[in-house]
C-alpha cells in the first residue's frame, strides 16, 4: 500500500522526520512510505497564488497518487507549525488533493503530552471545507519525551511503543480499505483526473447539432435552421406543466440571477440574456452560445474548469460554489455550478447560476432583527473560493474588455 508521510516541520533537525523515517524503515513490508518535506513551501498568501508552483504541484501529485497520508506534526504554541498550516492552505485553495483522502495523524514532542493539542487542531483543519480529508478516528499516536525515545541509530527504543505504532498502522490500512469501499472504488481513494475532460467538445451526444461550426457567431440561427425547433406560441409539455416557448423564455429571463447551461459534451448552449453584456457579473455575448467550453475560457483557466466539471460529472459533488469578490464591497456575488442529471442519475451538464446574495441576506437580517458578527478570515483556510486575482471556473471570460475580468466556468469566451 502506497502512503505519503508529510513531515510537519520545516526545521533541519526534526524528531517528526525521524518518526516517519522509522516508520518507513521498520514497516517497509506493510507499507511503501514516500516522505514529503515542506521546507520549501512558501507562506500562504492568497494574493500571490503559488498553487501552480513546482513545489506545491509536486506535493499535490504525490498525495493524489497515494492510498493515504500520514502527517507527523510537532506542537508549536498548542497548535501545528505555520509551515504545515501553509501547506494545507495551498492544498485547499484552488487544488484539493486531500479531498476524500484517508489521513492518519502522528506526532512527537519534547514533553509528555506528545503533540496532543496540535493533533486535535490538525483534525479540525483537515475536516474543514475545501480540505475534506477523512481522518482516522482515535488511534492517537503521541510520542512524548522524544529526546529519550530514539537510540543512536534513530530507532524507537521502547518495544511497547513500537507495538502500539504497529497496531495504529494496521488499523489505518483497514480504514483505507473501508473508505475505498464506501467510496465505491476498487482500489484506494481514486482521484478524478481533470485531464479526462474534453473542453473542446470533440465528441458527440444525442443532442449534438451536427453540421454547424461551434464557434460560428450565428450558431443559434444556423442550428435553428438544422433542427427546426419549436418557437413562439408552440406549446412544450414539461414535467409538471405546459408552457409556450415564449413563456419559457420569459420565465428564464425573469430569474433574479444569471443562468447558463452547458451540456455533458462541454458545449455552451444557453444563457438568459437580460442585461447588456458589460453589465453582467460574468460577461456573455450573443455570439457565444454553441462554443465549446475550451473556447469560452483562456488557457490559464482550463485546469480549474476541468476540475469543476470532473467533480460534477463524477458525482463527487453535486454543486460547487465560488465567491467572486471583484464586484465591490457592496455585493457578495456567488457562482454556483449545479450538476444536471436525468431521472436515472446520468450526468447531462451544468446549470450555472450567478447571483448577488447580499440583498437577500440584508432582507433576512431586516426581517429577523439579527446582525452579522465579524469573525475570522474564512477564505485562507480551506475554502474553494479564489482571491480577487484568481481565475474562477464557470461562465464567461472577458470579451472586448480593456482590463482582465475574473474568468468563470460555463459561458463566454475571450475574443
Amino acid at each position: 500500500m502506497k502512503l505519503v508521510g508529510i513531515v510537519g516541520s520545516n526545521a533541519v533537525g526534526s524528531y517528526n522526520r525521524l518518526l516517519l523515517q522509522f516508520i518507513q524503515k521498520h514497516f517497509n513490508k506493510l507499507i511503501d512510505l514516500d516522505i514529503v518535506e515542506i521546507d520549501k513551501v512558501p507562506l500562504f498568501n492568497q494574493s500571490d497564488d503559488q498553487t501552480q508552483s513546482p513545489v506545491i504541484q509536486d506535493i499535490a501529485k504525490r498525495i493524489e497518487a497515494s492510498d493515504g497520508v500520514i502527517i507527523a506534526t510537532p506542537e508549536h504554541n498548542h497548535t501545528i507549525p505555520a509551515a504545515l498550516k501553509s501547506l494545507i492552505e495551498w492544498l485547499s485553495f484552488k487544488i484539493h488533493p486531500f479531498e476524500n483522502k484517508p489521513v492518519m495523524i502522528v506526532g512527537a514532542s519534547y514533553f509528555s503530552q506528545g503533540s496532543s493539542r496540535a493533533q486535535l487542531s490538525l483534525r479540525q483543519i483537515l475536516d474543514s471545507p475545501g480540505v475534506n480529508a477523512i481522518v482516522l478516528p482515535g488511534n492517537e499516536f503521541l510520542l512524548g519525551n522524544v529526546k529519550e525515545a530514539f537510540d543512536e541509530e534513530n530507532n524507537l527504543k521502547d518495544q511497547g511503543t513500537i507495538n502500539f505504532l504497529a497496531s495504529c498502522l494496521e488499523k489505518f490500512i483497514r480504514f483505507i480499505k473501508v473508505v475505498s469501499e464506501l467510496e465505491g472504488k476498487g482500489g484506494a481513494t481514486e482521484v478524478v483526473k481533470p485531464i479526462e475532460e474534453d473542453l473542446f467538445a470533440n465528441g458527440k451526444i444525442d443532442t449534438t447539432i451536427e453540421g454547424v461550426e461551434m464557434t460560428a457567431p450565428d450558431w443559434v440561427e444556423q442550428a435553428a435552421e438544422k433542427v427546426n425547433p419549436a418557437t413562439g406560441n408552440d406549446y412544450v409539455k414539461l414535467n409538471r406543466g405546459i408552457l409556450t416557448v415564449n413563456q419559457i423564455d420569459q420565465f428564464l429571463r425573469s430569474m433574479p440571477m444569471e443562468l447558463t447551461f452547458a451540456d455533458s459534451n462541454n458545449q455552451f448552449l444557453y444563457y438568459n440574456s437580460v442585461l447588456p453584456s458589460e453589465e453582467m457579473f460574468a460577461k456573455r455575448y450573443p455570439e457565444q452560445p454553441g462554443n465549446p467550453l475550451g473556447a469560452c475560457h483562456p488557457d490559464r483557466t482550463h485546469k480549474n474548469v476541468k476540475w469543476v466539471i470532473s467533480q460534477l460529472r463524477s458525482g463527487k459533488q453535486d454543486i460547487v460554489r465560488v465567491h467572486v469578490p471583484t464586484h465591490g464591497p457592496d455585493k457578495f456575488v456567488v457562482h454556483n455550478y449545479q450538476a444536471i442529471r436525468d431521472d436515472e442519475g446520468n450526468y447531462m451538464g451544468i446549470n450555472e447560476y450567478i447571483m448577488d446574495i447580499k440583498p437577500t441576506v440584508d432582507w433576512y437580517l431586516q426581517q429577523t432583527g439579527q446582525e452579522l458578527v465579524g469573525g475570522k478570515d474564512t477564505v485562507s483556510g480551506a475554502s474553494q473560493s479564489d482571491n480577487k486575482q484568481a481565475d474562477t471556473v464557470s461562465g464567461a471570460s472577458q470579451s472586448n474588455a480593456a482590463e482582465p475580468e475574473v474568468d468563470t466556468v460555463s459561458g463566454a469566451s475571450s475574443h
